[in-house]
C-alpha cells in the first residue's frame, strides 16, 4: 500500500511526524479557533431562518467549512497530509523528484479553489449585494488556505511575519472571519421580527 507493506507501517511512518494534538496553544490559536466557531453558529443561524435576500447555497457551503476549519485550526491536519506524503515519496522512490509534485498539487488547489470562487460568484446573480462581505470573507479564507499550502515546502515567511506583535496569519485568518460575521449578523438582523407599535384604544366612559 503506496510503498509500505501495511495500512499500520504507513500510520507508524506518519506518527513519527505527527500526532493529534493541541496544534497552537497560543492566546491568538485559541481566539482564531472561537472565531470559527462563532461564524459557524452564525452561519447555521442564517441557513436555518433563510431570512429575505439570502443566498442558501453560500451559507450551506461555509457551515460545513467553518466547522472544518475550526476543527483543523488545533488539529493541525495540513501537517497530517504533509507527513503522509513524505513517508510515500520516500516508500515508493520519488522523493528526490517531490518538486513535480508539489507544484502540481499546489496547481491543483488553486484550481480547485478558484473555480469554487467563481461558482458561488456565478450563484450569487441578483444576491450578491446581500451576500458579498460573506464571499469576499470567503475568498480571503480561500487565499490564506493557499498561502499555508505553499507554506507546506517552506514559503510562508508572509505569514509569520509580525504586525502589531502578532503574527500576520492571525491578521489575514481572522480578516475573512470578521467579513463573514458581519455579512452574517446583517442578514439575521434583516431577517428579523419588527415590533408592531401597540395601538391605543381610548377608553369608554
Amino acid at each position: 500500500m503506496f510503498g509500505f507493506t501495511s495500512f499500520a507501517a504507513l500510520r507508524a511512518c506518519i506518527a513519527q511526524q505527527w500526532s493529534p494534538g493541541i496544534g497552537d496553544p497560543d492566546v491568538t490559536g485559541w481566539l482564531t479557533v472561537l472565531s470559527y466557531l462563532a461564524c459557524f453558529v452564525l452561519a447555521l443561524r442564517v441557513t436555518m431562518r433563510n431570512p429575505p435576500g439570502t443566498a442558501r447555497g453560500l451559507w450551506l457551503t461555509l457551515v460545513p467549512l467553518l466547522g472544518f476549519l475550526a476543527i483543523n485550526k488545533q488539529l493541525d491536519l495540513q501537517t497530517a497530509l504533509t507527513a503522509t506524503g513524505r513517508c510515500m515519496a520516500h516508500a515508493e522512490g520519488w522523493y528526490d523528484n517531490r518538486a513535480l509534485v508539489q507544484i502540481g498539487f499546489i496547481a491543483g488547489l488553486i484550481l480547485v479553489v478558484l473555480l469554487a470562487l467563481l461558482l458561488a460568484l456565478r450563484s450569487l446573480r441578483g444576491r450578491l449585494r446581500g451576500n458579498g462581505l460573506a464571499l469576499v470573507g470567503l475568498a480571503v479564507l480561500c487565499g490564506f488556505v493557499l498561502v499555508r499550502a505553499v507554506g507546506f515546502h517552506h514559503v510562508d515567511s508572509l505569514i509569520n511575519m509580525d504586525f502589531a506583535r502578532i503574527k500576520f496569519n492571525f491578521w489575514f485568518e481572522n480578516a475573512g472571519l470578521v467579513l463573514i460575521a458581519i455579512n452574517a449578523l446583517l442578514l439575521l438582523r434583516r431577517g428579523s421580527p419588527r415590533r408592531q407599535p401597540q395601538q391605543v384604544t381610548p377608553s369608554r366612559r
